[in-house]
């Protein structure tokens, strides 16, 4: 990690593991969902949830699927899944409502923003869907810091295609102008999305690894971090 402060105009977060503490928000969602349903729940469901979800949201990063059907199909898997009767769109509409009203933080993503606040512009870019991700922003204790909000969903690509950054650069245009490549700096906690699509389309990547991953040796990544409050030492 370099010692030097870069400044960067332009800061993109990705929202969930990254900005938003997504898997407790995720788990009190699931529950609550299957509590409305009047179905019974068990402890694994969780696990079994999250490997499916997973599973679906990195074909939606290969452009295998849509969100229409990754938001049904997770619970039909489930479903079958745990061997439980029930209706995967009732599920998929009472799971978003739920989850939309999380608004968690993790651990240091207020503290950081409040920061650098006027020292750069941020943006939030994210694969999730448009309602628990503008729910989530609106219940949220950042909602002021955000100058951007970017949802795959409503530009029609996803991290980490190209047509995804090119929607992000001119959504964070100012005074008419894009930014140029070397102003941003994307943060997030994928690889595959946040990190390996910025590395992409050229610009600097903050890998953010809480939980101390292996650092994959194929992949240049400009910075990597255990906790937000290191973007601190890297930012002018």
């Amino acid at each position: 990690m370099s010692k030097l402060k870069k400044h960067y105009p332009c800061l993109w977060f990705d929202a969930d593991g990254t900005l938003f503490d997504y898997e407790r928000a995720e788990g009190s969602a699931l529950k609550n969902t299957f509590e409305a349903l009047d179905l019974r729940f068990e402890d694994d469901y969780l696990d079994i949830y999250q490997c499916i979800n997973q599973g679906l949201w990195r074909a939606l990063e290969k452009q295998e699927i849509s969100s229409a059907v990754l938001r049904v199909r997770r619970f039909e898997l489930l479903l079958e899944a745990v061997q439980l009767t029930g209706s995967a769109d009732q599920m998929s509409t009472t799971y978003i409502e739920q989850l939309a009203l999380r608004a968690e933080l993790m651990d240091g993503a207020y503290e950081v923003l409040d920061a650098l606040h006027g020292k750069c512009q941020f943006a939030i870019v994210t694969n999730g869907l448009q309602a628990v991700q503008r729910s989530r922003l609106k219940h949220s204790t950042i909602k002021d810091f955000i100058s951007q909000l970017i949802i795959s969903e409503e530009v029609g690509a996803a991290k980490p295609q190209a047509a995804f950054f090119d929607a992000a650069f001119a959504r964070t245009a100012a005074r008419n102008e894009r930014p140029a490549r070397s102003d941003v700096l994307i943060i997030g906690d994928s690889l595959t999305s946040d990190i390996q699509g910025g590395v992409d389309y050229g610009i600097d990547t903050c890998w953010y690894n809480p939980k101390a991953e292996p650092r994959p040796g194929d992949l240049p990544i400009t910075y990597e971090i255990r906790h937000l409050h290191e973007l601190l030492e890297l930012l002018d």
